[in-house]
């Protein structure tokens, strides 16, 4: 028996032994190339980069892994407590390795094997095991990868504290839905921060780690629901949760909600891109998609908003009036239209437009079934505009009937409305035919003072094109370049009131080339013309013969200085607006001018901060002395220098602002007098109406709209500036300042304001009714003393055409006689009617 025993003792020591060695073995041949598991303390996962506006709602996210990265001190208990309960109720107990789970796992796998199941081998990985997984291995299924994930959660755990690993498991693991973490998966999922996650919630992420896809809250709702309750079952079973917990937690259905709109800034999708574009060559693609930035932007919410809304109103009446180009495509309406309007791909930009098909045409309406199954009418009253589009943007006669327009199988864009376009109320049921815009257009809103972009959009609809029209898009300005062609005068010797020619003009181009004979819009000529008259109604034989004078190499340094151009051609067309440039540069240019000549540089950032909170970017260079006292003692408010170049003399920007002030009073822009604000602007319209625009300003608030064809065209006979571009400033400007005072210009030091008639510039004469305080400088020579007339080379014979209520006897060229000088107003008053 002693012997037995010795020799049953001898075999187990030496199978004791051979296990060891093998054990040993085993870790020496696995653990030599395994990662450096140390890497682990420096942890800086791949983080979400940010984007915010100045309200602090969220414009958009850029992330390879949608993830936060949160100190395990500031994940609530509830989380953690879910997570060991579904994953690793042993965590703080094991060594990184749980033999128990082990044991587990073994006789399962064992039990399916046997059976025959054909089902995934069942792990039994703690929460160290998972983190040496997802940092350090693969997610190869094989025994090879299970020693090595062994061995590193042996190391790991020797090396880290348990409250460090568990906060890298929660940070690291992949959640669902493009989800890495629990930060980022309690937003998405609930729209709701770790805080404010409830028991149920928290139990719904703890349950997403083994199959994510599997139990998606929506596409698996019930097995979703099922594995969430096993979750809070283990919770209440491990003494994390009372009884009455448990039972409000199983009881509590599984919703998912989407992040809340109110959180989003609507309609910024091409304001979004453009700084996406600039955190790109700042930083490069790895900082934006995995460095954690946050952006505090410059939008403005509000007014983003309503930017998008207006432009897409005003190219739509403007697409309206030049007809109707038919349907998205055509099927058959018959039995089992829907089946066939669903296999409709929706065109881009149609949002949020319905798509429907024509099912009968009436003698008053058009019967359409839509993509839900429902049925609706088109009222002739909603199809009235639609006139067949012609060439060169004619149209043709309007409509007779409903048919004139619709077929049955017509597939058209559709929205539901309570009104036809004669604004009489229609029945329940009742659709408006709608249709995608050809044109494009783009609208900037800049604070003057500080060159942040408030608002930007870059066209109809991000989803049909994600070409932003207002910084990429370059094109011809028209006459909204000629204040600067005026302004270079201003700055060289002339006054608001000196007289420029508008009479015919003839150019040499060049050897064998004809002669360049620019023409005004309208055709006509007004003989001498002060420079204000000039801009308020847009003369471009004056702009030219002021260029002439003038000297384009000047204009084209003041081009320069404003940003608008960077060497602009030294030719005279020039002067007219035949360069190229972007929306955003032009609302810079004016906004240069009503903050009184400073240089701004147009910025959509505030400021950049990486995922340590350290500020790496700001877009204010102002160093403000005194901001930051160790306590405040009732001393002075700190003055933040200005530190903006003067670009031109303060007053000759004033004039300008007075001048385009009258471009809205009495001339090309007279549509958006109707705000009843101080505004200030001017139409913009290239040659044959390819490019239409209108710039201006009110003292706090510059914009700029562009308006044209991507591939460019003429939008049609009579479609200017005034007509397309300035009802969208309109708009944009009422809301914008609906509930600002009405602030006048600033009137800066050096101004005289002298009463004078608008039309001549003449010192105004008691019961001259069209009286103004027109801006000289202080050492201007006053209009009796100012030869005035500028008349240019190249001058041919024209027919005079006297201004309104000036009277024939104005002398046609040469100079003005002199006049009786008028007493000046010097008090500082700002321009216009007196």
């Amino acid at each position: 028996m002693l012997r037995f025993i010795a020799i049953l003792f001898s075999l187990v020591f030496l199978l004791a032994v051979s296990a060891a060695g093998g054990a040993l073995y085993l870790f020496w041949h696995y653990g030599r190339g395994l990662p450096d598991y140390h890497q682990l303390a420096h942890y800086e996962p791949p983080i979400t980069t940010r984007v915010y506006g100045g309200d602090g709602r969220l414009v958009a996210e850029y992330a390879v892994e949608k993830r936060a990265f949160v100190p395990l001190n500031a994940i609530p208990q509830r989380v953690v407590d879910a997570f060991l309960a579904a994953e690793d109720k042993n965590f703080y107990e094991h060594a990184g390795v749980d033999p128990w789970g082990v044991a587990r796992a073994v006789i399962v796998n064992l039990r399916n094997k046997g059976l025959g199941a054909d089902r995934r081998p069942v792990g039994a990985s703690t929460i160290t095991q998972q983190v040496a997984k997802n940092f350090l291995l693969t997610n190869e299924v094989s025994i090879e990868r299970k020693i090595k994930e062994a061995i590193l959660a042996f190391r790991i755990e020797r090396a880290f504290t348990k409250d460090h690993i568990l906060e890298l498991y929660l940070n690291e693991i992949y959640l669902g839905m493009g989800n890495y973490g629990v930060a980022a998966a309690g937003l998405n999922y609930f729209n709701r921060a770790l805080g404010d996650l409830s028991v149920a919630e928290a139990a719904y992420l703890a349950a997403l780690p083994k199959a994510p896809n599997n139990y998606h809250p929506v596409r698996h709702a019930q097995a979703a629901k099922e594995r969430r309750d096993w979750v809070i079952g283990r919770m209440y079973e491990d003494n994390r949760i009372t009884r009455a917990e448990y039972e409000a937690a199983v009881a509590e259905p599984l919703v998912m909600r989407p992040r809340d709109e109110n959180q989003m800034i609507v309609g910024a999708d091409y304001f979004a891109e453009d700084i996406r574009r600039d955190l790109v060559a700042r930083y490069g693609e790895e900082a934006l998609y995995k460095g954690g930035l946050v952006v505090r932007s410059t939008v403005n919410a509000d007014l983003q908003a309503h930017a998008s809304k207006v432009l897409r109103e005003g190219l739509e009446s403007y697409d309206r009036r030049h007809g109707w180009r038919g349907p998205v495509t055509k099927i058959q309406a018959g039995q089992g239209w829907a089946q066939r309007l669903a296999a409709v791909p929706y065109p881009a930009g149609g949002e949020p437009w319905e798509l429907a098909v024509v099912l009968s045409v009436s003698e008053q309406m058009a019967g359409i079934g839509l993509r839900n199954g429902s049925t609706g009418v088109i009222p002739f009253s909603a199809l009235r505009w639609a006139r067949p589009t012609l060439k060169e943007q004619h149209v043709g006669a309007p409509p007779r009937r409903p048919a004139d327009v619709l077929q049955p199988g017509d597939v058209v864009l559709v929205e539901e409305t309570a009104k036809g376009d004669d604004g009489k109320a229609l029945p329940a049921g009742s659709y408006a035919l709608r249709q995608i815009p050809k044109a494009e257009g783009a609208l900037v809103a800049m604070d003057p003072h500080t060159g942040r972009v408030l608002a930007m959009v870059g066209g109809w609809s991000y989803s049909k094109s994600q070409f932003n029209r207002a910084s990429q898009a370059m094109r011809q300005p028209g006459s909204s370049f000629k204040p600067f062609v005026y302004l270079t005068a201003l700055e060289n010797g002339y006054t608001p009131s000196s007289l420029v020619l508008d009479a015919p003009i003839a150019l040499p181009q060049g050897p064998g080339l004809p002669l360049w004979r620019p023409k005004n819009y309208g055709g006509d000529f007004l003989g001498p013309t002060t420079l204000r008259v000039g801009i308020e109604k847009s003369r471009n034989l004056m702009t030219v013969r002021l260029a002439q004078a003038v000297g384009m190499d000047k204009i084209a340094d003041y081009s320069n200085r404003f940003g608008i151009y960077d060497n602009l051609p030294r030719v005279l067309s020039m002067a007219l607006g035949a360069g190229e440039t972007t929306v955003l540069r032009l609302t810079a240019a004016y906004a240069m001018l009503v903050n009184g000549g400073k240089k701004i540089t147009p910025t959509l950032v505030d400021r950049i901060q990486d995922r340590q909170g350290r500020t790496i970017f700001v877009h204010d260079k102002r160093f403000c002395e005194g901001c930051w006292p160790v306590q405040f003692a009732n001393q002075d408010m700190p003055r933040l220098p200005d530190i903006r170049e003067q670009i031109v003399d303060p007053v000759s920007a004033y004039q300008m602002v007075s001048i385009l002030e009258g471009v809205i009073q009495r001339g090309t822009g007279r549509s958006v007098s109707v705000i009843g604000k101080p505004l200030a602007g001017k139409t913009g319209t290239s040659n044959d109406s390819f490019d239409v625009w209108f710039a201006g300003f009110s003292p706090d608030l510059a914009v700029a709209v562009f308006v044209g064809f991507d591939e460019p065209g003429t939008l049609g006979p009579k479609e200017t500036g005034g007509s397309v571009a300035a009802p969208i400033f309109r708009d944009f400007m009422s809301y914008a300042l609906k509930d600002k005072p009405p602030t006048p210009f600033r009137v800066p030091p050096g101004v005289r304001l002298v009463r004078v008639d608008a039309g001549t510039g003449r010192p105004a004469m008691p019961g001259d009714s069209r009286v103004i305080l027109e801006a000289f400088k202080s050492t201007d020579p006053m209009p009796d003393e100012d030869e005035r007339v500028l008349e240019g080379e190249g001058t041919e014979s024209f027919s005079f055409q006297p201004l309104p209520e000036e009277g024939a006897d104005a002398p046609a060229h040469g100079l003005v006689a002199p006049v009786a000088p008028q007493a000046p107003v010097t008090a500082p008053m700002p321009g216009g009617l007196y």
